[in-house]
């Protein structure tokens, strides 16, 4: 087999938000050259022929848990990189949760020896990794342990970015706890900071954004509503211009007719559609775990004992299909679950998008019902 390969045959999403009849050549893990239909020649080089396909950029997971059994706080993230990226998933930032500070040091020194050695043959890449917590608020701590929250340091942010070998990305903070800005301003330069698990106002969400936070964690989950006289922090979010916003679109965590709001309040260049998968995607109903609390999996819901949602047992790219069949276009979709999550944690200039230059990783999705074809 040749070092060089061509996709051909297949219709492309390109850079500007449209599918187009390319060619695409690529060797090792790099895009080479990106060119119309026919016009590369393939002499001496594997040919994929894409006929009746899309082929669209890896997607991007910038909040999950687990799958396959798997949690990242504890599991086997070699497994949980293999089943993400058979899915088509090729970038992951997975999400820890709120944990004992000696658990999380311990999880953070795991997955940093992990990227050490890391083998990305059939595996997504680890990219990052959000902190979900400990910084949030035990009012609306959801699926979070509330006994392990912490009040917002900066001191503590820069120990366990440490830890991991750089890897924190994105950290979710609830504005109003004591300390959120001061970290927000302290440690902004390096690390995303991400809006969530809160009960602020309007007020304290937009002071936070001015510091500058820059993402939302899972919208209308874990926040106050939208009320048309406090309108908390999605007024806040919608008024900031800027911030990018997560969205669990699994068809249980946010309804269609909230699913299409969003789109058209935040507009296609800031949607991040993720999965907060647990470690129950992908595995039958039954009993599972998620931050040391007992998890009831039934169908597509995942929940505590007392009904609250845990995180979701559905892959990113269902979500992607599950928002188009809720009206979402596809191109929109697309760039939700692909280049924009690289922008909202600053690795888009190596993913995200069919570019040269760029990694390369795709997936083939049927033209008739975008199941997935083949994942390269």
């Amino acid at each position: 087999m040749s070092d060089i390969t061509v996709l051909k045959n297949g219709l492309v999403f390109t850079p500007d938000n449209v599918f187009k009849k390319l060619d695409v050549e690529f060797g090792e893990d790099r895009i080479t050259a990106i060119s119309p239909a026919d016009t590369i020649s393939t002499e001496g080089k594997s040919v994929i022929d894409c006929g009746g396909c899309y082929v669209i950029p890896g997607l991007v997971d910038v909040h999950f848990h687990g799958c396959a059994g798997n949690d990242l706080c504890g599991g086997d993230v070699s497994v949980i990189a293999e089943y993400e990226f058979a899915q088509g998933v090729t970038a992951i930032c997975p999400a820890t949760m709120t944990l004992p500070e000696n658990e999380l040091n311990t999880v953070l020194d795991n997955i940093r020896e992990y990227k050490r050695h890391e083998d990305t043959h059939e595996r997504a890449e680890l990219v990052g990794i959000h902190l979900e917590g400990p910084f949030i608020n035990p009012e609306k701590a959801g699926a979070q342990h509330t006994d392990h929250i912490k009040r917002p340091s900066g001191d503590k942010i820069r120990k366990w970015q440490k830890a991991s070998g750089g890897l924190i990305k994105l950290v979710t903070i609830a504005p109003e706890m004591d300390g959120a800005l001061g970290c927000i301003v302290g440690c902004g330069d390096e690390i995303h900071f991400s809006l969530g698990h809160t009960n602020c106002s309007y007020e304290a969400a937009a002071k936070a954004f001015n510091a500058g936070a820059d993402h939302v964690t899972h919208l209308y989950n874990a926040m106050p509503p939208f009320h048309h006289r406090d309108t908390g922090l999605i007024g806040a979010a919608i008024d900031d211009g800027h911030c990018f916003v997560e969205l669990i679109c699994d068809g249980i965590h946010v309804s269609p007719a909230a699913v299409r709001a969003a789109f058209k309040l935040f507009g296609e260049d800031r949607m991040v559609l993720i999965s907060d998968s647990m470690e129950a995607c992908g595995m039958p109903d039954g009993e599972y775990s998620l931050g040391g609390q007992a998890v009831t999996v039934r169908g597509c819901r995942a929940t505590l004992s007392d009904g609250t949602l845990a995180g979701s047992v559905t892959s990113l790219p269902d979500c992607m299909r599950m928002a188009v069949s809720m009206g979402i276009p596809l191109e929109n979709a697309v760039r939700a679950a692909t280049i924009i999550p690289c922008r909202s944690i600053g690795i888009d200039k190596v993913h995200g998008s069919i570019e040269v230059g760029k990694r390369a990783h795709f997936v083939l999705l049927d033209k008739h019902d975008l199941s997935t074809v083949k994942v390269i």
